[in-house]
């Protein structure tokens, strides 16, 4: 059951999208499995992508087509990875591509395909030709929702997300839907993220923009330290609005915006983590430097022992601790450190709080949502990562997942 999260309800259009899904039996059965995604033509595109080395064939292809020119489709399967797959994996892309291009009247250059699901498995690219003239006769600017939920594999909830922004020469839309749930430690973005907006945004500022935003939100989470080999994160600026970004006000303003809603997709992912019953974030401040930073909050967000301290809710502060004391921080004084449970202080002077009481932390504990907070005492920098628990569910699902 994810943390603290639902469905959404309703997701706003984005003027110049359609999207579009359909049931192809690719892997699941009784349920959409296949996404289009149409934008009208001058929208520009950014995109971030995995930097896993394997990465899976329809990265690859996503990446040449998108240094290619101005693609006007996304498609988008779950069920099969297309990762490690080989030759016959990029020949599956590109003829995917192919196939929605044929039906637009376009070249193959103009689609982007994304897939998500079991790696090491041929791509089923007749089922897909076989559902795609439904899919492309059935685009419509209502389609978010059921997007959300088609793109979904071990996820429990549907994710999106939708901002306006009032710019000074009009508001514009921000819609974007995500999913994962494990083999989450991003090393770019997610497993897969698709966001939207009507504005006027050319192409180098849309991918400046993008990145910043991805570096504060899927950067900065992990379920189990697994780095997908699919991972993808995009970002379409149609400029069906007829409102672009004027001066450096209207840049911040939509900038915030698309921060907030990566954020809140980011986080929807770890409440949703598999087999996740804690939502923790873990702080880290006082550090030299955000590398320094970032490298004791994922150790500590990665330890097993502290991760199965939270699904016991036990206060088991010493796997924190020893999860500092090995992050790889030289010259580490262990007396400048200190560790909060929330608003409950655990570590000083080198060891347990003076006033640290044990049912103070257990009622911390037994909270869904954690703070972890931890200060160095070396320096200025200061990051967040945000993770969850490590459940006998999560064991059971990945040892399910293809059974």
């Amino acid at each position: 059951m994810a943390v603290g999260l639902e469905a959404p309800k309703t997701l706003l259009p984005v003027a110049g999208v359609r999207l579009s899904s359909t049931a192809a039996g690719i892997r699941y059965q009784g349920r959409d499995d296949l996404v289009l995604m149409a934008f009208e033509a001058g929208t520009r595109m950014a995109g971030v992508f995995t930097r896993n080395a394997f990465c899976a064939a329809p990265v690859l292809v996503a990446r040449e087509h998108l240094a290619a020119g101005q693609p006007r489709y996304w498609l988008i399967n779950s069920g099969n990875a297309n990762a490690g797959t080989g030759a016959q994996g990029l020949s599956d892309a590109r003829r995917s591509c192919a196939l929605v291009a044929a039906q637009a009247g376009l070249a193959a250059e103009a689609v982007l395909p994304f897939s998500t699901g079991v790696i090491g498995e041929p791509l089923a690219v007749d089922a897909i030709e076989r559902a795609l003239p439904a899919l492309y006769s059935g685009l419509s600017a209502d389609g978010w929702l059921a997007a959300a939920r088609a793109i979904m594999t071990t996820d429990t909830v549907p994710k999106g997300a939708s901002r306006e922004v009032a710019l000074s020469s009009g508001t514009v839309t921000l819609t974007g839907i995500a999913k994962g749930a494990g083999m989450i430690r991003p090393d770019m973005a997610t497993m897969l993220a698709f966001v939207a907006t009507d504005a006027r945004i050319e192409q180098a500022p849309l991918q400046g923009l993008l990145q910043a935003a991805v570096d504060g939100s899927f950067n900065r989470i992990t379920v189990d330290g697994d780095t997908s080999t699919n991972d993808a994160c995009m970002l379409a600026a149609t400029g069906a609005s007829g409102i672009g970004i004027q001066d450096p006000e209207d840049e911040a303003r939509f900038a915030e915006a698309l921060n907030a809603l990566m954020r809140e997709l980011a986080h929807a992912i770890v409440r949703d983590g598999e087999g996740a019953t804690k939502f923790v974030t873990i702080e880290v401040g006082e550090a030299a430097d955000t590398p320094e930073a970032l490298a004791v909050a994922y150790t500590v967000a990665h330890s097993p022992l502290v991760k199965t301290a939270l699904f016991a809710s036990d206060p088991n502060w010493g796997r924190i601790l020893a999860a500092v004391g090995r992050s790889g921080l030289a010259d580490l004084d262990v007396n400048a450190v200190r560790i909060w449970l929330d608003d409950v202080q655990i570590v000083r002077d080198g060891g347990r709080a003076p006033e640290y009481r044990e049912e103070d932390g257990q009622r911390v504990m037994a909270r869904e949502e954690i703070l972890v907070r931890i200060e160095l005492g070396r320096g200025m920098a200061r990051e967040r990562v945000w993770t969850c628990d490590l459940s006998h569910d999560y064991v059971r699902i990945n040892a399910e997942y293809r059974t």
